[in-house]
């Protein structure tokens, strides 16, 4: 149980009516959920409006309203708070419930559009190689040292978010590594939220079905170093076009890395092969099992950040030797007749461009790509035509097929894929809508020594079709039908 008065600070009412002594026993603001004893809290979604559902909140219970609109009546008993922004106001009365627990524990928040997982996930098992209790919050998964807990969005909503990071609290974890999506930043999961550092990997094309325009999509991201304190750091890809841009107006203590400019930490790439990268590192020549130049930027800023965060730098090279690939991220095997199977989350046009532009540098002339991509439904549909255009020009064969269609027609996906294939590319680009049919005439087609490149679902686990959910792994698949090659 916890005071109003207590969660509430903070928060920027502009109106109260009734006692803010009152005893909490719970916050919510998904009414489902509400119960006696309740403060719920009032959000304008993207799917629904909280303000319908006061009415019935308080039927279930709620002692306690936090709203945007005041109510045109009000009930006997129960205290209204009106705040500008009950989004934001969620973000600190979930800090607040849940004893601040951000100010308790090194809380890095790592954002950008490529290379978040990589990143966190690395990082995470580099303070677990050097001893510590550690958290993490990703896509794949979120994990308490050794525990681990489903993901359900990049950044978990504003209770969550608390709940989880107080339970790294409890169980002693002297780090967090925290992606932080751009839909967290606008729709202020992370309010109330105190991070020791930021981390920007790079920003390309994405998410433009959610934030309209490119513009607003590097304002989400620039917002997050925006409201980092003086006593954090901000560091960033240098060789990023848009890097120095979420420097410009942070308090946080500016650092940069780069392969190819003049950065507080620097990289240079010595060998590159399918086996993995030899990498000199402020000076310190490193092999690493991590595969093509976008994971030797990843490397980079998590040296950086170690570095950063007090390590020693030693250790910290010994450690990021071992790291091996995350799952889904350029996760590679190998056909009993040496055919090379490669799956990537690369959903993007830069992560796809990168992924192919990777395989290219290190076949030879012999080894044929044939790459099998889709592209997601109710997403953003300006990307579909340029990624199967980057398919084309950057592979040997190419499978247009399904990812993840949701509610969309997986046909009529594929046909917008279509408009980006260049007529000189005809030839070399067919369709399969069913995406494990797909996979295996990728098999098929493959002769010895050719590499395979699944792109776009990496490590999930399932296909989105319909509103349903269905058990799909890539991995699997691919393994599977790689099985059946001949040596």
């Amino acid at each position: 149980m916890k005071v109003l008065k207590d969660i509430i600070y903070k928060v920027a009412l502009t109106e109260v009516v009734g006692a803010t002594d009152i005893r909490i026993s719970d916050v919510q603001f998904d009414s489902r959920k509400v119960k006696d004893g309740c403060l719920f809290i009032a959000v304008s979604g993207t799917q629904t409006d909280g303000h319908k559902y006061i009415d019935q909140c308080i039927e279930k219970g709620a002692v306690a309203i936090l709203c945007e609109k005041m109510p045109e009546k009000y009930h006997k008993g129960v205290t209204y708070l009106c705040a500008k922004d009950s989004a934001e106001a969620l973000g600190i009365v979930a800090s607040n419930y849940y004893n601040q627990p951000s100010t308790h524990i090194k809380l890095i928040g790592i954002t950008g559009t490529n290379g978040k997982t990589t990143t966190a996930t690395l990082l995470f098992k580099m303070f677990r190689g050097l001893g510590y209790k550690v958290g993490l919050i990703s896509t794949v998964q979120n994990q308490i040292n050794d525990q681990v807990i489903p993901a359900i969005h990049t950044t978990p909503d504003a209770l969550e978010l608390n709940k989880v990071l107080a339970e790294m609290v409890a169980q002693g974890c002297s780090y967090c590594f925290m992606e932080v999506s751009s839909h967290a930043v606008v729709q202020r999961r992370i309010a109330g939220i105190s991070f020791t550092g930021g981390v920007f990997t790079n920003i390309t094309h994405d998410h433009l079905d959610f934030h309209k325009t490119f513009d607003e999509y590097i304002k989400a991201k620039k917002r997050f170093f925006d409201e980092l304190t003086s006593s954090a750091f901000a560091l960033v890809n240098k060789d990023d076009s848009h890097g120095m841009v979420m420097l410009q107006n942070t308090k946080a203590k500016k650092k940069t890395f780069s392969l190819k400019n003049s950065a507080d930490y620097k990289c240079k790439i010595m060998e590159s092969t399918l086996a993995g990268l030899v990498l000199t590192i402020d000076g310190r020549e490193i092999w690493t099992k991590l595969i093509g130049e976008f994971n030797a930027y990843n490397l980079l800023g998590i040296y950086a950040t170690a570095v950063l965060l007090g390590e020693n730098k030693e250790d910290v090279l010994k450690v990021l030797s071992s790291l091996e690939a995350v799952e889904g991220r350029f996760q590679y095997i190998k056909s009993p007749n040496g055919t090379i199977g490669i799956v990537d989350y690369a959903h993007t046009p830069d992560a796809l461009e990168n992924v192919l532009a990777t395989i290219n540098d290190v076949r030879t002339p012999k080894e044929k790509i044939i790459t099998v991509v889709g592209c997601g439904g109710d997403r953003d549909k300006t990307k579909r035509p340029v990624m199967a255009s980057i398919a084309c020009e950057k592979s040997d064969k190419v499978i247009l097929t399904s990812d993840n269609p949701r509610s969309e027609d997986p046909a009529s996906i594929i046909q917008e894929m279509e408009k980006g294939v260049n007529p000189v590319h005809k030839k070399k680009a067919l369709t399969i809508v069913d995406r494990r049919e797909a996979i295996k005439a990728a098999c098929h087609m493959a002769e010895k020594g050719d590499i395979i490149l699944l792109a776009g679902k990496g490590h999930e686990k399932y296909q989105e079709i319909k509103g349903v959910k269905y058990p799909f792994d890539d991995m699997e698949i691919l393994t599977e039908n790689l099985k059946t090659l001949q040596s």
